[in-house]
């Protein structure tokens, strides 16, 4: 081995006494390093397309930051959770929660139930009647929203949060969008919906109906009469097969689909269904399907691709006839490489759908009328990370009805000149139009992705506007671009805000009452990663799952059961206990205990807040880096004093 690579030694030449680590501890450390505390962002919060301050809310929940002026912790939850998001009780159900997929806790045994939490979070909310507080003084200016789906709803409550009246178009007969029209209601119940839209326009958010803007009224018209406008109308416009015969009058998107099923049109299947696609919107279609089934004998006028295409509904009495229907899901990729969320992909293969990976679609085969009677399909093979057709591996699958849920776009009428090349519209990073002041625009006309990306998109939109109405710069967007923890809001609200500086000379701040003393905020640069953590801290604690209703194959036919139930309260403390709080301090006393020195304290109760629950004096500290290497959550870092 090469002298260089000798890294480290013990002992040196000319060492002669052995002394233990506790003596080269009190003796001192060489860094001259310190403790400071650093709030960093959690992986949670950072892959929470809504940005969420989950860490925040399950802080509260579990009794570790406490509600001002006494108020319910749970009402005190609820607030800090629709912070980001005005839909807890929908998104902790249908949000396929890439937040636990970024969980730390799975560096331990399993992620952290957030969804579940959440969804206790807003049922209860519902029971007790929370409402959203709108106190902010009115500005008189006035923002007409395009669309009334999750993005143009959670922008409009921003917005109205700070002032701003706001009025929603929508071309619907109600609100709700993609939540409502393009998700099966048993998992959107309509009721639970229906309550969070209505505690937004609450508020006092006007709303305009079956009102197509660039149809019934133009786009000029609509900017000259608002001080802004957001465009926020979805892509509820799926897209067909690009292969031949993709034309058939039975080839179906899964939007169109969906939406038949969700407007009550829709009853019943074809017997042999055949659904490409492998993401959310994929599962919905087939769990729908099997739960339509299918009817032997219907009239021509009766079959499904009818009654999408021509918005008409099928006879309520033939339902009694009900048989099963075949359903295949096909995706060119394998199956465990699907998008979808896997508790999806699990239940619709318990409901009876199968699922088919590594397949390529080539043709539609017809028959003399023209309808499809099989979709042709080749092999792939992915062994290599690029798809490879295998030669002579085509062969059909039969079908009566092929839905294709590959992508969506968006319906630009009134609008043709935003339209990017790609039946969407273009935003910068504070989601305005490029070279449109005044226009801007969210959610999946910029780019279609998860209801929760919509949410983040419209409150950074409402900040957007908000500077826009203010004839001011728009801010840097942070790195790390979520709702975050501010410390000094906190101590604000627990009437510990600091006081004012004097601009007197002052050799140090850690007895300044001035200034907030060995704490730095880096949440808005930095996402704390587990290797920060000290995770043998934490013990291995199962998660606690909501109650699911198991739908089995041989009963599926008309089941529109809700799928979880939520977890009733105890559970969901005992959740949230599991969060192991990355970035921020959770009050377990190691710092204390283990500090030789007696340097780190506690705070005193009266001074106590979230975040300032220990102190170091800097008298005592001899730089031993203890408290740092014990401390769960990597709160403490070594920094003050280095040189």
């Amino acid at each position: 081995m090469a002298e260089s690579e000798h890294t480290f030694r013990r002992y040196k030449d000319g060492d002669h006494t052995y002394r233990s680590i506790g003596e080269n501890i009190f003796e001192q450390d060489t860094t001259y390093k310190c403790p400071t505390y650093v709030n960093r962002t959690p992986p949670c919060q950072g892959s929470c397309p809504s940005g969420e301050d989950i860490r925040g809310w399950l802080s509260i929940i579990r009794g570790i930051e406490k509600p001002a002026d006494g108020m319910d912790k749970f009402e005190y939850a609820f607030y800090r959770s629709t912070d980001a998001n005005p839909f807890p009780a929908i998104m902790g159900r249908v949000c396929p929660a890439p937040c636990q997929e970024g969980c730390n806790r799975n560096e331990v045994e399993d992620f952290v139930g957030i969804n579940s939490v959440e969804q206790f979070i807003g049922d209860n909310a519902r029971e007790k009647g929370y409402v959203f507080k709108n106190d902010a003084p009115d500005t008189g200016k006035t923002i007409a929203i395009i669309g009334g789906g999750v993005g143009g709803l959670a922008c409009a409550y921003q917005l109205r949060r700070r002032g701003h009246a706001v009025t929603v178009f929508d071309n619907h007969k109600e609100l709700g969008g993609m939540m409502r029209y393009g998700i099966p209601g048993y998992r959107t119940p309509r009721d639970v919906m229906d309550h969070e839209i209505q505690r937004i326009l609450d508020m006092g958010v006007e709303v305009r109906l079956n009102t197509f803007i660039g149809k019934d009224i133009s786009m000029d018209d609509l900017r000259k009469d608002y001080d802004a406008v957001v465009i926020a109308i979805g892509a509820q416009s799926g897209r067909n097969i690009p292969i031949p015969g993709g034309d058939a009058p039975n080839c179906t998107t899964g939007v169109a689909f969906l939406d038949a099923y969700n407007d009550g049109r829709l009853k019943f299947v074809s017997k042999r269904v055949v659904v490409i696609g492998g993401g959310d919107t994929a599962m919905d279609v087939v769990s729908v399907a099997r739960r339509l089934g299918h009817i032997e004998h219907t009239h021509e006028n009766e079959r499904p691709e009818n009654i999408i295409l021509n918005q008409t509904a099928q006879d309520v009495a033939l339902t009694v006839k009900k048989e099963g229907a075949d359903v295949i899901l096909a995706y060119r990729r394998p199956v465990d490489q699907m998008p979808a969320a896997l508790h999806e992909v699990e239940a619709a293969e318990r409901e009876g759908v199968e699922l088919r990976g590594s397949l390529v679609p080539v043709s539609v085969i017809t028959d003399d009328s023209g309808r499809a009677t099989a979709l042709r399909v080749a092999k792939a093979d992915w062994s290599s990370g690029q798809m490879e057709i295998i030669e002579d591996s085509e062969h059909d699958i039969e079908c009566d009805l092929i839905v294709s849920a590959i992508g969506q776009g968006a319906d630009l009428t009134g609008m043709e000149a935003l339209d990017n090349g790609r039946g969407l519209i273009n935003a910068d990073k504070y989601y305005q139009v490029p070279n449109e002041a005044g226009l801007f625009v969210i959610g999946d006309v910029v780019r279609p992705h998860l209801l929760t990306t919509a949410i983040g998109q419209a409150s950074v939109a409402a900040e957007s506007i908000d500077h826009y109405l203010s004839n001011l710069e728009y801010d840097k967007r942070p790195k790390v671009d979520v709702h975050h923890f501010d410390l000094l809001d906190k101590l604000k609200e627990a009437s510990l805000a600091p006081e004012q500086y004097t601009h007197e000379e002052v050799w140090g701040t850690n007895e300044a009452d001035f200034a907030i003393h060995n704490y730095e905020d880096r949440s808005a640069q930095e996402i704390i990663p587990a290797d920060k953590l000290f995770l043998g801290h934490f013990e291995n604690t199962p998660r606690n799952l909501r109650p699911e209703s198991f739908i089995k194959a041989e009963n599926v036919i008309d089941s529109y059961e809700e799928r979880f139930k939520g977890l009733a309260e105890e559970d969901a403390e005992k959740e949230a206990d599991r969060c192991m709080s990355c970035g921020m301090c959770f009050e377990c006393d190691n710092c204390v205990i283990y500090c030789p020195q007696d340097a780190v304290f506690r705070v005193k109760k009266d001074q106590s807040t979230l975040g300032r629950y220990v102190d170091t004096d800097y008298t005592k500290c001899i730089g031993c880096h203890i408290c740092s290497d014990v401390c769960p959550t990597g709160y403490i870092n070594m920094a003050m004093g280095d040189h």
